[in-house]
């Protein structure tokens, strides 16, 4: 007989994923294990907490699929020669049924392990669906399901467009893949509805029964698009949910913790997420507000000296609280890794399958710092880049780009410094014959998941959510979004473009405090200046990438829509500089040319790192949105 917790075949399973206590070092450790029989099943904490370890274990073995699914559509990565079959699938746009970094079974798998567990906590711990009982753990375990159990779906229907909404009877990997592959109804054979304390006395005959009522349940197969998904997930976490994360820090002192499972604070970047989406503006907003003007002690999230200049790559090197608001861990002594390393590294025993685009590396290059202007002002189409120093300023995100998200190498050997900046200089006087000579035989690599990593490690985190990419969720925002806001009051239109720029250029929106200075998301890595960061000026200027000469001229005074489109379109390539590799370039690209209904958006900028010849061909295929999705669910 089909039990609702299937404790012996499932959870038991997940329970050899466990962490009893400790710290990081020992996350789901597979040394550590719990042998659970059904007798004992959830009579003490450990128990469920070993279940809580089992779904992070699930979202593991996602990460590579939502890399490379985020990135390789989108214009940041490209394949080498290297790349396998199925890689290079995904890159032309052309996926079948066996690609295995496109099927959903990783999905399905969290979603069944998710629902068991929330209908397990619901039966024996009733008290998470009271909200006048006070919160306790359960309920933090219980808003930690559903939190990850909503992401799961909101990423599924991201790549697929649509998806089988799994009912929460089905806990099994094998239930969800009869389920949707059944013509339209499934029976669940044996459907067990328990009593409210789990667990009931038939009176009459003095038989300890746990359950009160046995049928079978016919399933009817929905599928739901984006915005049901949202819709129905965003009402269940912002109704359902009493308290997110058990707060494991105070029994290991491991305060990392905080952010390598779901809390309060990846709580509210998903919710803000999924409404900025939707384009719910007015929904999104009181969530990423209550992370960029968060009140702990320390102010944790605000773009300060903690990650400027040469500590930004310091980000991807450990786990710190102050930028990561929600990533998933890996540790290779635990035998937890990823094949990031494996698909990105030039240098053996890596097979380097994946690199940088040219988009993408010329768009670190084309930054420029230390840039002023001379206004010409009777002609400033005439005007001409002229700082103090005589030059046109300094070339590349030096902190953010080489050596950080990307590097050069000459097979086994990065490019030096000095290689770097000569081929720079003779780029900016227009040597590009002397430039180029420098950079024979060099290659791109995508270096941000092995900063700081020996060849077998294979164990980079995964960030999901962190500071700046919320700070730039905001800034978005804040470009659309013309209300009152703030709720002060007041019935003027703000200026919310300006405070869009503050956001990226200086951190300015926030309250000074010269004893923490406020940098922004430029800002900290030396780009904010007055023509190195975001303009809210009338006067737009047109560079040279390579050179920074003025090479154009628009005056945009009163052209309110044509300034918001180039606000909007440096804010996506903000963050390109930002958070390139992280998994969600295609979705930028995709929320955007939504937004707009302009699917050219995401046509030219995905054809553009396509060879010459194909790119008319690669354009044309992604003018239509339909072919944005991988359509597995088609009848």
């Amino acid at each position: 007989m089909k039990r609702i917790f299937k404790t012996t075949a499932y959870i038991a399973g997940l329970a050899s994923l466990l962490l009893l206590t400790g710290s990081c070092e020992q996350f789901m450790n597979p040394e550590q294990e719990l042998k659970i029989t059904e007798d004992r099943l959830y009579n003490d904490w450990y128990e469920y907490r070993s279940i809580e370890m089992g779904l992070y274990g699930l979202q593991q073995e996602l990460v590579e699929q939502l890399l490379l699914l985020g990135e390789l559509r989108g214009d940041l990565l490209t394949i080498t020669e290297n790349a396998d079959a199925d890689m290079v699938e995904i890159y032309n746009f052309n996926i079948s049924k066996t690609n295995k970094y496109a099927a959903p079974t990783h999905f399905f798998r969290l979603i069944a392990a998710c629902n068991n567990f929330i209908r397990v906590l619901k039966t024996e711990r009733p008290e998470v669906l009271d909200h006048a009982v006070p919160t306790n753990n359960y309920d933090r375990l219980y808003g930690e399901a559903l939190t990850m159990r909503a992401w799961a779906y909101f990423n599924a229907v991201r790549i697929y467009g649509k998806v089988p909404f799994i009912p929460e009877s089905l806990t099994t990997l094998e239930e969800v893949t009869a389920f949707v592959n059944s013509p339209g109804t499934y029976v669940d054979s044996v459907h067990v509805l328990f009593g409210k304390d789990g667990y009931y006395q038939d009176s009459v005959a003095q038989i300890p029964q746990d359950t009160i009522e046995v049928y079978q349940l016919e399933l009817e197969k929905q599928l739901y698009d984006e915005t049901m998904v949202i819709d129905y997930f965003t009402h269940e976490l912002e109704n359902d949910i009493k308290a997110v994360g058990v707060n494991h820090y105070i029994d290991n002192n491991d305060n990392t913790w905080d952010v390598i499972i779901w809390r309060e604070f990846g709580y509210h970047a998903l919710l803000g997420h999924m409404y900025l989406t939707r384009g719910d503006y007015a929904s999104a907003y009181p969530h990423f507000k209550y992370i960029m003007f968060n009140t702990t002690e320390n102010l944790r999230y605000h773009l300060v000296q903690s990650f400027a200049t040469w500590r930004w790559p310091s980000i991807f090197t450990n786990i710190d609280i102050r930028e990561h608001i929600y990533t998933i861990w890996f540790n290779k002594a635990n035998f937890q890794q990823n094949k990031f390393q494996e698909w990105f590294e030039l240098r053996a025993p890596h097979k380097y399958m994946l690199k940088p685009s040219y988009p993408a590396v010329k768009n670190w290059e084309s930054q420029w710092r230390n840039v002023r202007i001379n206004i010409n002002s009777s002609n400033k189409a005439r005007s001409n880049v002229t700082p103090p120093n005589g030059s046109p300023g300094i070339p590349s995100d030096y902190f953010r780009g080489m050596g950080a998200s990307y590097i050069y190498m000459n097979g086994s050997v990065p490019i030096t410094s000095d290689e770097m900046a000569n081929m720079l200089y003779l780029r900016m006087q227009g040597d590009e014959r002397n430039s180029r000579a420098i950079m024979e035989n060099m290659d791109t690599v995508v270096y941000k998941y092995s900063i700081g990593k020996n060849p077998y490690d294979q164990d980079a985190n995964y960030i999901i959510y962190r500071a700046a990419g919320i700070h730039l969720y905001l800034a978005e925002i804040y470009l659309y979004w013309v209300a009152d806001h703030e709720g002060d009051g007041s019935s003027l239109i703000k200026p919310i473009y300006i405070r869009a720029a503050n956001i990226v250029n200086d951190g300015s929106i926030y309250t000074s405090d010269n004893s923490r200075p406020e940098l922004g998301v430029r800002g900290r890595v030396g780009l904010g200046g007055q023509y190195a960061g975001m303009s809210v000026s009338n006067d737009y200027w047109i560079h040279d990438p390579y050179t920074n000469k003025i090479i154009g001229y628009e005056n945009l005074e009163g052209k309110i829509g044509k300034k918001q489109a180039i606000w909007e379109q440096e804010i996506l390539d903000e963050r390109a500089l930002e958070l390139a590799y992280e998994g969600e370039r295609f979705y930028d690209l995709m929320r955007i040319a939504k937004r707009n209904n302009k699917p050219e958006i995401l046509a030219d900028r995905v054809a553009a790192k396509f060879p010459a010849g194909r790119r008319t061909e690669i354009r044309e295929l992604l003018m239509d949105e339909s072919n944005w999705y991988i359509n597995w669910f088609d009848e």
